[in-house]
């Protein structure tokens, strides 16, 4: 296989058929040794991390191919920490997509001084772009547009996509006693068909999970995932 990216949490090979091998790593993103899902910085590396994030990944996968949600999935093999997936486009130089159900992390460190630490928002989407050396800033709707990075319809279907995904993994932590306070997503555009796709991986390693107030580490989310 072709290596054709080496990631912060995974590497992308080129298979033959003409779709993409992700090798899932141990490391995560975070600052000082502290895990941070918003940060662009590999902050620490933890063991079995890779495994438990495909697996988790599999599982929303799974959910998502039920309610017909478009994505680049195609198999995965938890034990060998890789994913098969269609290869897809990414706007740009790569967007992230984040909804929030909570006032946590970034949007808490920028909007402080109008928000309180926890305080309920409704599903609130905003965007990113990938730019480590700028700290993924946030970016308009109409800035993506004029920069010729979305169309305005495109980013109306990465809200809406964002909003119905995040909804269907709520509710699935939800069910177990588990509080989603903020979720990171990444789309392309499929570069066969150039349908949006959910790309990338739905895993402890982009989402703030809370039980009872309490943070929950990637590891351990895992864990209470498959409890049953």
């Amino acid at each position: 296989m072709e290596l054709l990216y080496k990631g912060k949490t995974k590497d992308v090979y080129q298979l033959e058929d003409g779709n993409l091998q992700l090798k899932f790593k141990d490391d995560v993103t975070g600052e000082d040794g502290v895990f941070d899902p918003g940060a662009n910085t590999v902050g620490l590396t933890i063991e079995g991390a890779g495994k438990a994030g495909l697996r988790m990944t599999e599982h929303f996968f799974g959910k998502l191919a039920d309610a017909g949600v478009p994505t680049h999935f195609v198999e995965a093999d938890v034990d060998g920490a890789t994913m098969t997936v269609r290869k897809a486009e990414v706007f740009g130089k790569g967007l992230e997509v984040i909804c929030r159900f909570r006032a946590v992390g970034s949007f808490l460190r920028r909007y402080g001084a109008y928000a309180a630490d926890g305080q309920p928002l409704d599903a609130f989407v905003e965007v990113t772009i990938k730019d480590d050396g700028r700290n993924d800033p946030p970016i308009s709707k109409d800035a993506l547009v004029q920069l010729g990075i979305l169309e305005a319809g495109e980013y109306d279907t990465l809200e809406q996509l964002t909003k119905e995904i995040a909804s269907i993994v709520k509710d699935d932590l939800d069910r177990r006693g588990l509080a989603l306070y903020d979720i990171k997503l990444e789309f392309g555009r499929d570069s066969r068909t150039g349908e949006i796709l959910l790309i990338d991986e739905i895993s402890g390693g982009n989402m703030r999970v809370y039980k009872d107030g309490e943070y929950i580490a990637p590891l351990d989310l895992e864990q209470l995932l498959f409890a049953e």
